[in-house]
């Protein structure tokens, strides 16, 4: 269980913060001078070096946006340069990808952070540039959006890239794509000129996620513990009944991967964040707003507690709860995580988006009178991560490895992370969306500590 730091603030880390863009710029270069972009996108590091992972493209926004980010925080102009004329020139694709279900990923990191840079008046665009920024926002929300299966009782889901019975925890958080798209003001048209709203299918694939891939200890099956989640839901596609858990890159269908975990917190605290931007009217179809809300403040609540009861001591979680040498680390879960033990892997990528959805939804709930005391505690645990990442050993502070945070996991139960001689778990590598979580994470906290606007992905208004 996490040991919280109840007297970290923002101010604190913010020496801290600083290093960490500082080491982040010679990575972003190095990446850039060294990466060859035809073989692929950068996905996870080989002895220090980003190198390609055939599944799907789903990283590649994530190497420009993380440059946005870098510009964002320190205001230097090359990282703003490498990112838009990347973005311009290559995230084009992306925008019409009717195979996957990382649309949030790929396209909010590059042209969402650019149309937001811009509305905030951080960089120059004129209205020509914002309104193309718009548009392909649009078009990847309305894109991501068509990827639809119903179920029995008229609701849906944006299926996985394994197919239309597959819903994955991970699509929460890339549910900002259709978001923005709602937000610039956009619609999905479908047969007989249907105009469908991105904002219901939002809020749809939000209820589903939360009654299938969240358990809140209610008896559901015997592996129903509050806050656990399945990393992928399935479901008969002949009649939409729900059928079973599943799992990609967990232990088992009844575990908890723990990036599925952090995905689930950090998604849900996000849109309970754009919720509450709305208007009534808005919300007033889909049931209302404090029906809207409820669902998704029971999810991101019942998840945030599970991870702070399952995290190692400083934050930091093993890659699944139920990983099945974790009984040889003794008495791992009040001791800090330990990346160089010999029987299981930590993964630092989930700690980077767990202390995201931490910190957000106890902003949240801090504006609710009646719980600003669980809001401060949630607060306080992200800070207590942050600290443990933005340091050695998690703080990659040497200049030829190209990753920012290390120990994170891709694919464990595909062998797909390197195991360096001599050791017989992954560790000391990093990968691209633990990265660029880490730099979003650490920007939210500068802007806090320098008493800047905060840091939302819908701070954009249609040109």
């Amino acid at each position: 269980m996490i040991r919280i730091n109840t007297v970290l603030t923002p101010e604190n880390l913010r020496p801290r913060i600083e290093r960490l863009f500082e080491l982040s710029a010679g990575k972003i270069r190095a990446i850039e001078k060294t990466f060859d972009a035809t073989r692929g996108s950068p996905v996870i590091t080989i002895q220090g070096v980003y190198a390609a992972r055939e599944w799907t493209d789903w990283t590649q926004g994530f190497l420009y946006g993380s440059a946005l980010l870098q510009y964002d925080a320190t205001g230097e102009e090359p990282f703003l340069e490498y990112g838009r004329r990347n973005t311009l020139e290559r995230m084009t694709p992306h925008l019409t990808h009717t195979g996957v279900h990382d649309h949030g990923f790929n396209c909010v990191s590059t042209y969402g952070n650019l149309l937001r840079l811009a509305c905030e008046g951080k960089i120059a665009a004129g209205p020509d540039e914002r309104r193309f920024y718009a548009l392909a926002l649009k078009v990847s929300g309305a894109v991501q959006a068509s990827r639809w299966s119903r179920i029995h009782d008229g609701r849906g889901f944006v299926y996985s890239f394994n197919g239309p019975h597959s819903l994955f925890a991970d699509t929460i958080r890339s549910l900002r794509s259709l978001a923005l798209a709602h937000r610039l003001g956009h619609v999905l048209a479908g047969e007989n000129d249907r105009r469908i709203s991105l904002l219901e299918r939002l809020v749809h694939h939000a209820a589903v996620t939360a009654e299938f891939s969240v358990y809140y200890g209610e008896g559901r099956d015997v592996y129903d513990v509050r806050g656990r989640v399945a990393h992928e839901s399935i479901f008969n596609m002949n009649n939409g009944i729900y059928r079973c858990p599943a799992t990609q890159q967990g232990y088992s269908p009844f575990t908890t991967w723990t990036r599925g975990l952090a995905w689930i917190m950090c998604g849900f605290a996000e849109e309970l964040e754009f919720l509450q931007t709305l208007s009534e009217a808005e919300l007033e179809p889909l049931g209302g707003r404090e029906k809207v809300e409820n669902l998704m403040l029971r999810a991101a609540r019942a998840t945030c507690d599970y991870y702070l009861e399952q995290a190692a001591q400083d934050g930091i979680p093993y890659w699944d709860t139920g990983a099945p040498k974790l009984h040889k680390l003794d008495n791992w879960a009040n001791k800090p995580a330990d990346p160089f033990n010999d029987f299981e892997p930590v993964d630092s990528s989930a700690g980077a988006i767990a202390a995201q959805g931490l910190w957000r939804l106890g902003n949240y709930l801090r504006s609710r009178p009646d719980d600003a005391e669980p809001g401060n505690r949630y607060r306080q645990a992200a800070l207590t991560i942050a600290n443990t990442l933005f340091d050695e050993p998690y703080l990659s502070s040497k200049p030829q490895h190209q990753g920012l945070i290390l120990h994170s996991v891709y694919h464990r139960p595909r062998g797909w992370d390197y195991i360096p001689p001599g050791r017989r778990i992954p560790c000391g590598e990093s990968c691209m969306w633990g990265d660029y979580h880490a730099r979003e994470l650490a920007l939210l906290l500068l802007r806090e500590a320098k008493g800047e606007p905060y840091l939302t992905f819908f701070s954009v208004e249609q040109p």
